[in-house]
Order: C-alpha cells, then sequence, then structure tokens
C-alpha cells in the first residue's frame, strides 16, 4: 500500500474517482487549495487516445458552468473555443425557419465540445505541482472506514492508495456509489426513458457553415425531434432524440432517406444522401437515465458530484453546468467551514441535494412537456404573456429558463417562484377573462346591435393569438 500521508506531509490528501467533465474541474478546485490531489480514470488519457470512446454529444456552456470555470482561471480560454447561440433556429416541415431567442439581447448559451473541454480540463489540473493524474485505474473497493481504494490496472496488476476524501465524479454508473448502496437509509432511484439518441454530422459547405452557426437548430416533430450544435470546424453534430421502438422499425439505407424525407426534408442535403444511410447505422441509438440519490456523503470520507450524485436527461441543457456548480457550491461550503470535512460534507448534501433533484425533475418534465403539450393553444398563448410580464416587470416576473440558463439562482427557488407565478398569472387571466365576459355582456345588454361587431372583433383577436402559434410551435424546445 501506497502510504500517501506520510509521503506527501501534513496535507491531505484528495482522491477524485472520474477524469471526466467534473472530476477534471473539481481537480482543479482541490488542487488550487493546496491539498494533494489524485484523479484516478479508467480510460487511457484521452489526450494521447487516437479514438476517444464515450459520448460526444455537443454541450451547452452557460452562466453557472461559466462561474465554476472562472473560479479556476479557465472561464476566457473555453469560451474562446466555444460558438455563441444567440437563440434557438425552428426548422417547421415546409422548411421555414424561425428565431426564437434565448433571452435579452446579449445573453446567450455556448456549444462547446465535449472531448475538447475534457483535454483542457486535464491540463489544467496537470499544472497544479499538487496534483497527479492516474489513468488506467478501473476502482474495484474502496472503504468508508479508512479511505482505502483499490484500482485494477489493464495488465491485470492492483494498486491501493488511501486518501482523506474521496470525491466520486465517476458518471451514472458510479463505481465509488456502490458502496452508498451497501448502507442503509440511502436513497437511490434511476429512470429510463423510452427516448434514445443518436448523432449525425453536418458538413461544412465550400469551407463554411451548411446553416447560421449561431443558432441551436431544432426540428421539433411532437414524439421526437433532431437538434444541430455548430462546432469550429464548420461542422455541426446533430442529435436525432426518438423513441426506440421508432429507431428499430426503419432498418434499411433506404428506409433512413424515406423517413427523414418524410419529417427532416430540408437536413438530407445538409448531412448527404450517403452519410445518412451510413451513420445512421454505424451506432445504435443510446439510452438517457435520469439517477436521484441522498445523501450525498458518507462521513467525512467520501461525496458525489456531478453524474455520480445526479445524472440528467438531456432536455433543459443544464447537466453538465449542474455538475460544475457542484464544484463551486463545495468550494464554498469549504470556505464557510473552514475547510473541516466533518461539517463541509453533511451541509454540502442539505444544500445540494434539493437542487440536484429540482433539475432533474425540470429535465424529465420538459420531456414530458416536449410529448404531450405541444400542440396546446393555451401554452403557446401562456408563452407569450410570461414574456410580455417580463418585459413590464422585469424583477417581478421572470421565465423559468432565464433564471435557470442566466443565473444561479438555486433551481428549486427557481422552480418554487416559477410554480408561485404560473399560479398568479392565472389567476390574473381568469379575473381578466371574467371582466371580459361582464363586460361584455355589459355591452351586449346596452348596445344589442353591435353584437356582430363584437363577434368579428373577437375572432379577429383569437387569429391574431392563433396565428402565433408558428413560431413557437417548439413548446418545450424552447428549453433547450
Amino acid at each position: 500500500m501506497e502510504d500517501s500521508n506520510h509521503r506527501l506531509g501534513q496535507k491531505k490528501v484528495v482522491a477524485v474517482v472520474g477524469g471526466g467533465l467534473v472530476g477534471a474541474l473539481n481537480a482543479c478546485f482541490f488542487a488550487k487549495r493546496g491539498f494533494q490531489v489524485e484523479v484516478f480514470e479508467t480510460r487511457e488519457d484521452i489526450r494521447n487516445a487516437k479514438v476517444v470512446k464515450g459520448r460526444s454529444i455537443n454541450l451547452a456552456l452557460s452562466h453557472r458552468g461559466r462561474q465554476a470555470l472562472k473560479h479556476v482561471g479557465m472561464e476566457d480560454k473555453i469560451v474562446s473555443k466555444g460558438i455563441p447561440m444567440n437563440a434557438r433556429m425552428i426548422h417547421s416541415l415546409s422548411g421555414k425557419q424561425s428565431p426564437i431567442p434565448y433571452g435579452k439581447k446579449g445573453q446567450y448559451i455556448l456549444s462547446v465540445d465535449r472531448a475538447n473541454l475534457n483535454k483542457e480540463l486535464l491540463t489544467e489540473a496537470e499544472r497544479y505541482p499538487n496534483t497527479k493524474l492516474n489513468f488506467d485505474h478501473k476502482l474495484q473497493d474502496w472503504s468508508a472506514a479508512t479511505g482505502l481504494m483499490t484500482f485494477a490496472r489493464s495488465d491485470g496488476s492492483k494498486t491501493q492508495v488511501q486518501a482523506d476524501l474521496i470525491v466520486g465524479c465517476d458518471g451514472a454508473f458510479s463505481a465509488v456509489r456502490k458502496q452508498f448502496m451497501r448502507r442503509s437509509r440511502f436513497n437511490y432511484s434511476q429512470t429510463y426513458i423510452p427516448h434514445g439518441y443518436m448523432e449525425l454530422t453536418i458538413p461544412p459547405k465550400d469551407g463554411e457553415f451548411a446553416m447560421k452557426p449561431n443558432f441551436l437548430h431544432i426540428w421539433p416533430r411532437n414524439t421526437f425531434m433532431m437538434i444541430a450544435l455548430p462546432n469550429l470546424d464548420k461542422t455541426f453534430t446533430c442529435t436525432l432524440f426518438m423513441p426506440f421502438e421508432d429507431f428499430e422499425k426503419i432498418t434499411t439505407g433506404d428506409e433512413v432517406i424515406e423517413f427523414f424525407q418524410k419529417y427532416f426534408p430540408d437536413s438530407i442535403p445538409l448531412i448527404g444522401v450517403d452519410a445518412l444511410k451510413r451513420d445512421y447505422f454505424r451506432l445504435p441509438a443510446q439510452a438517457m437515465v435520469s439517477v436521484k440519490c441522498s445523501p450525498y456523503h458518507i462521513g467525512d470520507k467520501c461525496v458525489l458530484m456531478g453524474d455520480a450524485a445526479h445524472a440528467v436527461v438531456p432536455f433543459y441543457g443544464q447537466g453538465m453546468n449542474a455538475g460544475f456548480e457542484d464544484c463551486i457550491v463545495f468550494d464554498e461550503i469549504m470556505n464557510q467551514f473552514n475547510e473541516d470535512l466533518s461539517a463541509v460534507l453533511p451541509e454540502y448534501t442539505r444544500v445540494r441535494v434539493p437542487d440536484d433533484h429540482a433539475i432533474a425533475d425540470l429535465a424529465m418534465y420538459n420531456y414530458i412537456e416536449m410529448r404531450a403539450h405541444v400542440n396546446s393553444k393555451w401554452f403557446i398563448f401562456r408563452k407569450h404573456v410570461d414574456n410580455l410580464l417580463h418585459f413590464l416587470m422585469p424583477k417581478t416576473i421572470i421565465p423559468l429558463y432565464t433564471m435557470v440558463t442566466f443565473t444561479r439562482t438555486r433551481y428549486h427557488v427557481a422552480v418554487e417562484r416559477w410554480l408561485w407565478q404560473n399560479k398568479v398569472i392565472n389567476r390574473g387571466l381568469l379575473l381578466g377573462a371574467v371582466g371580459a365576459v361582464f363586460g361584455g355582456s355589459y355591452l351586449l345588454i346596452k348596445n344589442p346591435a353591435n353584437i356582430n361587431k363584437l363577434v368579428v372583433s373577437a375572432e379577429k383577436i383569437w387569429n391574431k393569438l392563433v396565428a402565433l402559434k408558428a413560431p413557437q410551435s417548439v413548446g418545450t424546445l424552447s428549453q433547450i
């Protein structure tokens, strides 16, 4: 066994299990505080790998994630390698494109490449002299009593390492979390949604983007959708979200083209017929899981962060941002309790669990709403009412998307405020409708000859409201 404490003196040893996005960022946070940091990653070093295994789906970086990166001096570097997306671009079946801004002028989210971001964070972590990166280390077991961990190597050998704090950042199927599962009073749930996702690519056209680059392009089709995010190499990464049973119905290249001609006709010349036939069958559709658990800690020895604590489905674009915010919240609590881990870890659980559960629920709600509510005239009407009220009362009425994406308002507080706003606005609309009915009745009684004019005016108003539906037909997808 490697005696880390004697080897490194009195400063506590923090073992970060998982060298992905949240693990690499966490290493920077702990190293900045002066801890001796050891990062353990199952895979090889992705900076040297010819083929990067795992998910390549693009990520949308927003305010929460940027604040965490800023804390370790990485915001400017990452932002410089991202592409601003100022609005969603909705693609209708006819090929018409309609932009829907994300927020006020100047507010945008960033399209960033997952692998590139991971490489940058690993390199930054390695710059700290008190950080060591250990690849090809698969966690087999660990002790909550002693902090002793056993890792298996690809050559069959095993390594044992002891740490003062174990930070589980090893994803939705966390090996660290398995130890939590053996303990009483640990709550855990996971939910797979019936939709899977598949990635396709839109190549550059004449060396430039084939579509307008500063948008998140969305093809909403009620029970399924496709999105496209821009990359620095002038490509777009397309992600098709669809029920598994629909993926399985398509078995030949001709059926792929037939499907795309029916639902995404304008994308065929962008992706290419041959590429579509080939890439659709390159990999099977991937599953999406939502994970909730609590507590996030065991004593003062171990804590879970990122997907290990709260994997979320991608329909609110907050998975990475929530994981990055975990790092900064933990750091803030470390300041509050002067790095006393026996006080920090339970406080982290108390503070963070409600927020992570809230964003998991929001992401799942968005998925359900996308399937069921997109054609609701009331839903579309309410979108416009909310935006108008936010314009008139920017501090009183704040859209949920704005709170989640462009502020660090705690997720569960944002949800509570959203529910309160909905109740107030709905009551206001009801009172307005009742007032209109009584006012209209009074006018009809006083001026019965004008009834036809009133009916025509009411029809014109309704038709205008319905006409507003077209650019907003994406419904829930406006949350992406």
